[in-house]
């Protein structure tokens, strides 16, 4: 969670230094909603999300605010690890993903259709084994994913009106109970391009917002 609070209180620092950009005082027509969702596809599985959010424009460039993440993920080939040796090793077995938690991001929009985004999501994941002999094995784990990228919002004014977005990010924290990485045989991990189609929903509209 200390990611989340460090990532608000930067884009908050960001927007504080802005003297042209912003204006003083709470502003209800800034407050927006929306979200995303989420499809990733490699050769050795899916993953599929939705991605609810509810922020506020600080700036006419800085989007900061609060994100809910649910992810449904399902590998066709499970890998493990042997300490032992160090190496990784693969079977037939299935295994299917249950992932929800909290999150916070920051968007910046270096002009007005194209933005850099950087997100944390503390994750809560469910797990269950269905190995090729045996019995289902369930499993309860977490992660923190820290998610960079950027994308294109076509439509947006800086001025509070609704728009869509397409986006690409990447976990580059690489945690190994991610939901965005893969193990490979030659014992490296990749980190799967996340792709986020969404819409950004003013709440209250009124006179342009910069």
């Amino acid at each position: 969670m200390r990611y989340i609070l460090v990532i608000l209180m930067l884009s908050f620092g960001l927007a504080a230094n802005s003297q042209t950009d912003v204006e003083r005082g709470f502003r209800k027509n800034k407050l927006f909603t929306g979200g995303s969702v989420t499809l990733n596809f490699s050769s050795n599985g899916s993953v599929l999300g939705a991605n609810p959010v509810f922020g506020y424009s600080l700036t006419k460039w800085l989007d900061a605010g609060i994100v809910f993440n649910y992810v449904y993920s399902s590998v066709r080939h499970v890998t493990y690890f042997d300490p032992s040796s160090g190496a990784y090793y693969y079977s037939d077995d299935k295994l299917r993903q249950n992932t929800f938690g909290p999150g916070a991001f920051v968007r910046i929009f270096p002009v007005k259709f194209l933005f850099a985004h950087a997100q944390v999501e503390h994750n809560f994941i469910s797990q269950k084994l269905i190995p090729v002999y045996g019995d289902p094995v369930k499993e309860k784990t977490e992660a923190t994913s820290i998610l960079v990228g950027g994308g294109y919002a076509g439509g947006r004014e800086g001025s509070g009106e609704m728009f869509y977005y397409i986006s690409v990010l990447f976990d580059v924290n690489k945690n190994p109970n991610s939901p965005y990485i893969e193990n490979t045989r030659s014992n490296t991990v990749n980190v799967l391009p996340i792709i986020r189609a969404g819409i950004h929903i003013p709440l209250f509209q009124g006179k342009p917002l910069f």
